[in-house]
Formats: structure tokens, C-alpha cells, sequence
């Protein structure tokens, strides 16, 4: 049984002051039983990061969290990097790798991804590694495809221990903070191809148990349907997620299915 995943994608907004005010916002507007069924973090930005750590471990909270990016080095002169080793000292459970921003703005490609999984596994950081087409590619009816192959690309060379500690998370470009929401049928589409794949690249077992996020215009209102879909397994969740009581109202979809 995959436990589903909740993780809010805060991109470049809150100061650590604000992300304080709404990360307690959010944990007041939960309980354990929401804990219990749902796994929660919180992706903020950098420089809100040490501020989420102290709140976590000073009320002892059961929230996640972790970051939006690494580098592949480890150490050295990378200016304006942040290494794997610095999240982990910080608490972080997470790390986004291969988002449709990052691909797109700053021209990530497939082998540095695969580098920055790397880097997450080797600091005990689990990787949500970002997979998805744009819409040119959606229309011409090869989006599996392209999907699959940015799949095959970012695991080339990890061992089957490594790959039972990825999360992937599926994102049509075209369906990001545009207010278009694929169908939870599309959704499922892609994830059970996705699920396919990790099977021929790892095993059945880890195919079975890894978790495969949707992401793109989550919010209170679809996560229920999205969530009915057999190989969806959470919510890779931006916009929606800088509302404490909104992204409250995801996490309890499971309240609405019991």
C-alpha cells in the first residue's frame, strides 16, 4: 500500500518570516489522523528553510520538508549553489529535481537531472523527480513517449536499492498555474506508463511501491478525483499550496473518501 504524498511547491514566494506565519497556519488546521493517512511537506525556498527546521523540531511536528533544487557537486566553488549535504544538515526529507521551470528557465537537461538525483541519494535526501510535456507535444499524441524518455534518462544507472527511494512526479507542462487541469484520466495515462516503465528499469516490487505524484493546478475542488486514479499516489502542489487552508483541504481528501 503506497501511502499517498502531499508536498506544496512554494517556488519563489514567502520570506521566512511569512513562511513561518503560514506553515503554522497549516499544521493547526490538521491532526494525526491526517498524518496518519497522508504524507505532508512543504517545499519553501532556500532562505526559508532553517526557519521551517526550528518550527518542526521545536513543536516536534509530524510536517515534511525539504527543498527546490540542488547542485551535483558536493562542495567547492560553485557560487549560488546549495549542496546535498546543506539540505540534509538542515532536516530536509526532500529534494525537487528536473521541475518543468528549472528545465525550461535554466536549461536543465537530462544528465545534469540524473546528476542531481545522484546527489540527493548520496545525502539521504529522497529525490521528487520531475517528468512532463508541454502542450505542442500533449497535442501531437506523443506525450507518453516524450514522458517515458525523460524517465529512462534521469534513472540511467542507479541500482535497485537506489530507485526504491525516488518519488517521481508527473507535471504537463501546459497544465502548471494555467488554470488547465489534465482529466484525472490523462493523469492516470501517464503515471501507469510511468509505473510500466520503473518496472522494466528496476522490478515489479519497486514499481509497485513507488509513489508517482501528479502535479499541475491541484487544488481542493479535483484532488479527489485525481486521487481515485490507481497509479496516482499524491500531489506535487504549487499555487494552491501558499493557502494553508487550502492545501489543508487536500491533505483531508482522504476524510471525503472514507
Amino acid at each position: 500500500m503506497r501511502k499517498p504524498l502531499m508536498a506544496g511547491n512554494w517556488k519563489m514566494n514567502l520570506n521566512h518570516l511569512e513562511a513561518i506565519a503560514v506553515a503554522q497556519k497549516l499544521v493547526y488546521s490538521l491532526d494525526d489522523k491526517d498524518y496518519d493517512a497522508v504524507d505532508l511537506a512543504i517545499i519553501p525556498p532556500f532562505t526559508d528553510i532553517r526557519s521551517i527546521q526550528t518550527m518542526v523540531d521545536g513543536d516536534r511536528l509530524r510536517l515534511q520538508y525539504g527543498a527546490q533544487d540542488l547542485s551535483p557537486e558536493s562542495s567547492g566553488a560553485f557560487t549560488g549553489d546549495i549542496s546535498g549535504s546543506m539540505l540534509a544538515k538542515l532536516g530536509c526529507t526532500f529534494v525537487v529535481i528536473g521541475h518543468s521551470e528549472r528545465r525550461a528557465i535554466h536549461n536543465e537537461d537530462d544528465a545534469l537531472i540524473n546528476r542531481k538525483i545522484k546527489a540527493a541519494l548520496a545525502n539521504e535526501l529522497t529525490p521528487i523527480f520531475c517528468v512532463g510535456e508541454e502542450l505542442p507535444i500533449r497535442e501531437s499524441g506523443a506525450h507518453v513517449s516524450h514522458v517515458i524518455r525523460q524517465v529512462r534518462a534521469g534513472l540511467e544507472g542507479f541500482t535497485k536499492p537506489e530507485l526504491k527511494k525516488i518519488v517521481i512526479a508527473y507535471e504537463p507542462v501546459w497544465a502548471i498555474g494555467t488554470g488547465k487541469t489534465a482529466t484525472p484520466e490523462d493523469a492516470q495515462e501517464v503515471c501507469s506508463a510511468i509505473r510500466e516503465e520503473v518496472e522494466q528499469i528496476g522490478s515489479s516490487e519497486i514499481a509497485a511501491n513507488m509513489r508517482i505524484l501528479y502535479g499541475g493546478s491541484v487544488k481542493s475542488s479535483n484532488i479527489s478525483e485525481i486521487m481515485k486514479q490507481s497509479d496516482v499516489d499524491g500531489a506535487l502542489i504549487g499555487g494552491a499550496s501558499l493557502d494553508p487552508e487550502e492545501l489543508a483541504k487536500i491533505v483531508k481528501f482522504h476524510a471525503q473518501s472514507e
